[in-house]
């Protein structure tokens, strides 16, 4: 009964995820701060989210891919419901910490660097030669390094196109080096991940 019990709550888990996220997702689009910049934060989770939700069946992936997926989600979303330079989380650090701004999205880019970290490194231990290797942690560092470099890529592009409507969406607050405060995070975040979650990560792949 036990061994039943914790299959189903395996199976039930990433559904709950999900509609964690739709709820989340629905909040996020009630009456947003900046609907543009809505609609550019949460587009990785319209994307992702479903995509996930199709390959279920057939490819499963473990649970703490899946909760870091909703984790980074939910960051997402609820930076673009307030926008990253006026969510309340983060003006409630620039007090705590006295810092001089709004450091919201300095969390958002470690966690592009820490997720990332782990969904990489599952998909190359799980589908490519690397499993046990010493070059996996360098190459998923590599590889998260060149998300962030890319996303950096595609935030110039939204402001060459969008002019002044890509403000909120860049987020700089006046940070002249914030392309590469938001790398160097995404960078701590990958290694971060790779130092504290390794061998849970490689536990949960054991039952694949």
């Amino acid at each position: 009964m036990a061994t039943d019990e914790k299959a189903q709550a395996v199976e039930l888990e990433p559904v709950i995820l999900a509609l964690l996220a739709g709820l989340v997702l629905v909040w996020s689009g009630i009456g947003p701060a900046d609907r543009l910049t809505w609609w550019l934060e949460v587009a990785p989770v319209v994307i992702a989210v479903p995509l996930l939700a199709g390959l279920y069946r057939r490819v499963r992936f473990t649970a703490l891919f899946y909760r870091l997926v909703l984790i980074h989600a939910v960051i997402l979303m609820v930076g673009g419901h307030y926008t990253y330079a006026n969510v309340p989380f983060g003006f409630w650090l620039q007090d705590l910490l006295d810092l001089s701004r709004n450091h919201y999205d300095r969390i958002g880019h470690f966690a592009q660097g820490f997720i990332p970290a782990i969904v990489t490194r599952e998909l190359l231990v799980r589908w490519s030669p690397l499993k046990g290797s010493k070059w996996l942690p360098f190459l998923v560092i590599c590889v998260c390094l060149a998300f962030s470099a890319f996303y950096e890529l595609i935030e110039w592009w939204g402001a060459a196109i969008l002019g002044q409507g890509a403000t909120e969406f860049l987020g700089t607050q006046g940070d002249i080096w914030d392309s590469q405060w938001d790398m160097f995070w995404a960078l701590i975040g990958a290694g971060t991940a790779l130092v504290t979650l390794s061998r849970l990560h490689d536990r949960g792949l054991a039952e694949y």
